[in-house]
């Protein structure tokens, strides 16, 4: 227990504090966790409290229109983690009565919540004795007792939550689970952690046998694919332009785009100009231009994206078009935002 005691007295005296934190609520503990996925804390802080006073309760989440959602979660990434959010604030909504299953058996059904989020809510919200595993508790536990299984690996999430659960004091979880994290996020980084200052510098053993940089063990490599996408913005002589939702599965479901030529290399300037001209039959295109000089690379967990952006005047009036004037109210992927404020469309 030696070292479950030194963990609480280093997470009592360093721990951020988080509004998170501070409540025993289920639902602020879980849209952080969702949140924070995939994303640093200080990224998410802002998101969460944005959230937070959109929709200060479950019901608010589930009452809200799916594009104002993701338009609130623009920049945030991985946007099927706020679509599953959303949906799974109406089945709490309308299916449970507005309450959240308080157990980690039941919290593991909802959508968008794994075994680490549901160990997170039932431990943090109602003291279930279950222990989170994210990847600050394979590096810190790794590190400390000298694991070297391969944390991409099958059985490692299996071995490690058992270890964790072992050294968990059983009357007070929701401390543990969070000081082990906080000690990851904080302590024991990934890359250069001062090991000088360490409570655990006499008892760590990679410390010990000098392999702290070779752990934790992560063999699987993740192959990234190279897409390349060119956007085209129409523009008519009223400032209007042409916008589409993506449906279909993949990358930035539901959000909105320009309409796109998507390529499995990438296309020089005639080449796309006279593609533009072939696919979009119904425009008199007086110009083709280009919009960035240098091509925009965009990096997804799995995929390369080099996009570019391309002006399309044209002389007849946009049917149905969008007026550049609210095209900011349009939930867009980041990269399409981004573009559009520094080019002021």
């Amino acid at each position: 227990m030696d070292f479950s005691n030194s963990l609480l007295s280093w997470y009592l005296q360093n721990k951020r504090d988080l509004p998170w934190r501070n409540t025993v609520n289920p639902y602020p503990i879980w849209l952080s966790e969702i949140m924070l996925q995939q994303t640093k804390v200080a990224q998410g802080l802002p998101y969460f409290l944005t959230f937070m006073e959109a929709f200060p309760t479950v019901l608010h989440l589930a009452q809200a229109d799916e594009e104002q959602v993701l338009k609130l979660w623009q920049g945030l990434g991985y946007y099927s983690r706020a679509r599953n959010m959303h949906k799974t604030a109406q089945i709490i909504a309308h299916e449970l009565n507005g309450n959240f299953p308080n157990n980690y058996k039941d919290l593991i059904k909802l959508k968008g919540v794994g075994e680490y989020t549901a160990a997170a809510i039932a431990s943090f919200a109602f003291n279930e004795v279950v222990p989170v595993v994210d990847g600050n508790v394979f590096r810190v536990l790794s590190r400390y007792l000298d694991i070297e299984t391969d944390i991409a690996s099958a059985p490692a999430k299996k071995e490690f939550s058992a270890l964790a659960k072992e050294l968990m004091p059983e009357d007070n979880p929701a401390l543990f689970n969070q000081a082990i994290m906080e000690f990851g996020a904080l302590q024991c980084v990934p890359k250069n952690p001062n090991c000088n200052s360490c409570i655990f510098n006499t008892s760590c053993a990679a410390l010990q046998k000098k392999k702290v940089g070779e752990l934790p063990v992560k063999l699987k490599k993740t192959k990234v694919t190279n897409r390349y996408f060119n956007y085209i913005v129409f523009l008519d002589n009223s400032n209007n332009t042409i916008i589409n939702k993506r449906t279909e599965k993949g990358i930035w479901h539901n959000l909105y785009e320009f309409p796109v030529i998507e390529a499995d290399e990438e296309l020089d300037f005639e080449t796309i100009s006279k593609a533009i001209s072939e696919k979009f039959v119904d425009f008199t295109i007086d110009s083709i231009s280009v919009y960035n000089p240098e091509q925009i690379i965009h990096k997804l967990s799995h995929q390369k994206l080099h996009i570019n952006f391309y002006r399309a005047s044209v002389t007849d009036e946009i049917r149905d078009g969008i007026s550049l004037d609210i095209l900011k109210n349009y939930p867009f992927p980041i990269v399409i935002y981004n573009f559009i404020e520094k080019f002021s469309i």
